[in-house]
This record gives structure tokens, C-alpha cells and sequence, in this order.
């Protein structure tokens, strides 16, 4: 059995009590993960708290009775992303980044995170939720959200395109090739593959 090295591991997350500041970004059941992160924080360094800032979108879990620096609830994801790319022009060293939701949405938001240098030790990422992809096309670079099935047509040039096991950090997608390239037409079954 080969190993898949480009596929990203992700493992539940932690507090990072060395971090100064903390940055968690939740999206639907990644909230649930933040909580635990938040009251395993309140438990072992209820200081850090008050230097601890929450951005959820599409979630109903609520972050209250404890002195948090903030905790903003945003209507969309690329509202979440934008308040995230604001908020780390403005951060300082020592922030720890927390993110948890569908690889999608981690992928997005790690791409923000590399942009501004943070380290691989300065991130703690928990998958929760589907396991639909981002696809990235090779041959017209459009990428097409939330891709459930072995087969996709193309959101950019409208080819079939074979999702790929192969992941881009930089991309934050997998790669989708042309599906039908050695026979016109004819293609694998279409399977949900990513629920």
C-alpha cells in the first residue's frame, strides 16, 4: 500500500500555552474542536484568555461566559477569511493559529497563513465535517469548490477531470486531470467518493 505524501495529516486539536496570543478560526463543526482548545486554555492558562480571539462562520456555537479578546461570527466564509487576512497584518509574534473545519476551508486559510510567514509550529489544524475537495484543474487553472465525487466537470473550461489523490499546499486544492484524454467520452463511473 503506497502512502499518499502530499495529503495533509491533520490531528485534534491543542492549547499551545507557549503561544502569547491565540487565533482560532472555526467553520461549522470546527467550532465544537475550538471549544475544547478554549477550555482546555480556561483550565491550565485562564490568563491567556483575555489575549484569545475567536472568528466562527456557519456555526451556532456560542463562545460565552468566559473573558475572551473576541469572538466574531461572520455570514460566509470569504467574510471570516477577509477579517482573518485584516487581523493578522495586525498580529504580533508569539500568536498561535488554530483552525478547524472541512480540509477546504483549512486549506484556504493556511494559504492566508503562509502568505504572512507563520510557522508550521505556529498552527494547529483539525479536520471536522465533509471531506468534499477543492479541485484544481491542470489545464485551465479554475478550481471548483466542494467536489464530492471520483469525476467532476471542470467550474473553468468544462472538462471532465479525474480528481487526483495528489494535494498542493500552495493551491490548497487537488489536482484534477482530464478524465476521458486517452478515449473522447468515455469515462469511469461517477462515484461519491468524499461525503
Amino acid at each position: 500500500m503506497s502512502v499518499n505524501k502530499s495529503k495533509p495529516v491533520y490531528t485534534p486539536l491543542r492549547a499551545d500555552t507557549s503561544g502569547r496570543f491565540h487565533l482560532m478560526l472555526g467553520l461549522a463543526e470546527g467550532a465544537a474542536a475550538l471549544h475544547r482548545v478554549v477550555d482546555e486554555l480556561h483550565a491550565v492558562a485562564p490568563d491567556s484568555l483575555g489575549r484569545t480571539r475567536v472568528l466562527l462562520s456557519h456555526t451556532a456555537e456560542p463562545f460565552q461566559g468566559l473573558e475572551l479578546a473576541a469572538v466574531h461570527v461572520f455570514e460566509s466564509t470569504t467574510a471570516l477569511l477577509a477579517d482573518f487576512r485584516a487581523t493578522l497584518e495586525r498580529s504580533l509574534m508569539g500568536t498561535r493559529l488554530y483552525v478547524a473545519g472541512p480540509e477546504n476551508f483549512i486549506g484556504r486559510a493556511l494559504q492566508i497563513a503562509l502568505s504572512f510567514n507563520l510557522n508550521k509550529d505556529e498552527i494547529r489544524t483539525e479536520h471536522c465535517g465533509t471531506h468534499a475537495r477543492r479541485v484544481h484543474c491542470v489545464h485551465c487553472r479554475a478550481t471548483t469548490e466542494d467536489v464530492r465525487t471520483n469525476i467532476v466537470r471542470c467550474s473553468g473550461c468544462c472538462r471532465w477531470l479525474a480528481v487526483r489523490d495528489h494535494y498542493s499546499r500552495r493551491l490548497a486544492a487537488y489536482m484534477g486531470v482530464m478524465a476521458d484524454a486517452e478515449a473522447a467520452g468515455e469515462l469511469p463511473p461517477v462515484q461519491e467518493v468524499y461525503p
